[in-house]
């Protein structure tokens, strides 16, 4: 290589490095984190929350409020947030513009289940007792939530009092417990692909049925299932639950059967489908 193209190759290089090396960024906005520390539950909870992109603090106008029970970053928060924006949008107008609120799990096998006297059934269902060092925690995670939780987005954020609540696997137990035991807390409920084997299937008894029966407000519930050839028991127990919510006329309830859908990829797909449904409209 001579001298002048030598020269002409470190010259486009000093060039590169001025047009190219100097990198300006700004973050993309998405949320919020806040820090809430639960005398109920005795332990410290990282809540995400999602703002609609013109929500001003001071402002007269209110948001309905969905809360996403694995609400973890690394969890559903950030895809889940991105399927309410991108449905509230004024050209799309499938869902109201929300409040998404993502509570960050500590334990959750702990969390979502409901208290039992042991947990011998899971040698019959193959599950392995170390999976559950902890269990039956849902009634305290209830508390939690209408005792703390709620009142605090209603304090610090401008609300509405209709709320949303997903849950999926055992987050869809949980929120099936929150229908059948606390059906005042929330509005609307997206039970994806619920755990109703936990207990003995007891969250499926007449009690139950009682229980629901006796839900004298509106609810909305949609309740989604990944394909039977994967889990039959699940579909089992899934429609069969959508059968007691059909008994009250009361309850708006919508099936989503998606049999191209497995347990670990159905939540996304569900979400969305509740909301192309209509499932929060009577």
């Amino acid at each position: 290589m001579t001298f002048i193209n030598k020269a002409l190759s470190v010259a486009f290089c000093l060039v590169a490095f001025v047009a190219f090396g100097q990198k300006e960024t700004q973050p993309i906005p998405l949320g919020e984190s806040i820090t809430l520390e639960s005398t109920i539950l005795n332990e410290t909870r990282k809540i995400n929350v999602y703002l609609p992109p013109y929500y001003q603090p001071n402002d007269t106008v209110k948001y309905p409020v969905v809360y996403i029970l694995d609400g973890g970053v690394e969890e559903d928060f950030i895809h889940l947030a991105g399927v309410f924006r991108v449905n509230s949008q004024p050209w799309i107008d499938r869902f109201p513009e929300a409040i998404v609120v993502g509570i960050e799990n500590v334990n959750r096998r702990r969390d979502f289940t409901f208290a039992v006297p042991n947990i011998d059934f899971l040698d019959q269902l193959k599950y392995s007792k170390d999976f559950f060092p902890q269990y039956g925690g849902a009634e305290p995670y209830a508390a939690f939530l209408e005792g703390e939780l709620i009142p605090y987005i209603d304090q610090y954020y401008n609300t509405t009092s209709e709320r949303t609540v997903v849950g999926e696997s055992l987050a869809g137990l949980m929120s099936s417990y929150l229908l059948i035991k606390h059906p005042l807390v929330f509005t609307n409920y997206v039970i994806v692909s619920p755990s109703f084997w936990w207990g003995e299937e007891k969250l499926l008894d007449e009690t139950t049925m009682c229980l629901l029966n006796k839900i004298k407000h509106p609810v909305n519930v949609y309740v989604g299932l990944p394909s039977k050839e994967e889990d039959e028991m699940m579909y089992e127990v899934g429609t069969r639950f959508y059968s007691f919510l059909q008994q009250n006329p009361m309850i708006h309830s919508t099936f989503d059967y998606m049999p191209e859908e497995v347990h670990a990829t159905v939540l996304h797909q569900a979400v969305h489908n509740a909301i192309k449904k209509g499932f929060h409209k009577k």
